[in-house]
């Protein structure tokens, strides 16, 4: 075994050890990512060396009024009476010197779902993590980190959708080629706790799975302290491809 790859072990078998208490050990070994170390999710941030990132965040916008933004924004989707904002070119212009979205997304991949048309946002608006599953493995976390702490963006949301084929792949099982077994068993444990419930089984599992992405990132110090602090919103969503309506599941 070379030196790498035991370092590579050793910091996985940390990062289980240290959220076992939260998710438990089974569930943490399927969505760790390639790059897994127990700084990326436990060490405390400076963040007096961040200052001068959030200078001219939208420090003036509550968490709470974050997320009505994003619901005023879907809900001029769902009615046809976009505003289609911060889509010209004195905007393209003006983010290029820096970004401060007002919200953070950890959606799907899937490519109905597009995040700004659907929240009818525009450049610089929202910080977008996209991963199939919508699911919240080490990378995806400090993505968020940098997202929240960093650029300022005062509410997170976990987005899944109706007829998402990750949760569907789980839900069925069997064996997958390639990579992607891993996303199937990071979500395996949201299907086992939807088992039984009434309604739609994949409906179910869905939204399962997006509690358990939310779950997921609270492991981190950097997010749960922003939360505690009423600085950030952490919230899940559910985004109807029929309709384009997201409802909230928090």
């Amino acid at each position: 075994m070379s030196k790498q790859h035991k370092q590579s072990s050793v910091s996985r078998r940390s990062l289980l050890k240290s959220g076992a208490g939260v998710i438990g050990a089974g569930t943490l070994a399927g969505w760790v990512g390639a790059g897994a170390t127990i700084p990326a999710l436990t060490q405390p941030l400076d963040e007096s060396a961040m200052a001068a990132e959030l200078a001219g965040s939208k420090a003036d916008l509550t968490p709470d009024q974050a997320l009505q933004k994003l619901v005023e924004g879907n809900n001029r989707f769902v009615a046809k009476k976009q505003q289609n904002p911060h889509q010209t070119l004195a905007r393209l212009t003006e983010v290029a010197k820096g970004q401060h979205p007002f919200a953070a997304i950890l959606g799907c991949a899937d490519s109905r779902v597009p995040t700004e048309v659907i929240f009818d946002q525009g450049l610089g608006d929202i910080f977008v993590v996209r991963v199939a599953g919508n699911i919240a493995t080490t990378e995806e976390i400090a993505s968020h980190e940098f997202g929240t702490l960093v650029l300022g963006a005062k509410v997170l949301l976990v987005l899944g959708h109706a007829r998402c084929g990750a949760v569907d792949a789980a839900i069925k099982g069997g064996e997958f080629p390639g990579l992607i077994s891993s996303l199937v068993h990071a979500i395996k444990p949201a299907v086992d706790d939807s088992q039984g419930k009434p309604g739609d089984r994949l409906e179910n599992a869905i939204k399962s799975n997006v509690m358990l992405q939310m779950r997921r990132l609270k492991v981190s110090s950097v997010i749960s302290k922003l939360v505690q602090e009423n600085k950030l919103k952490l919230v899940g969503g559910y985004y109807d491809l029929d309709t384009g309506k997201v409802n909230l599941i928090s």
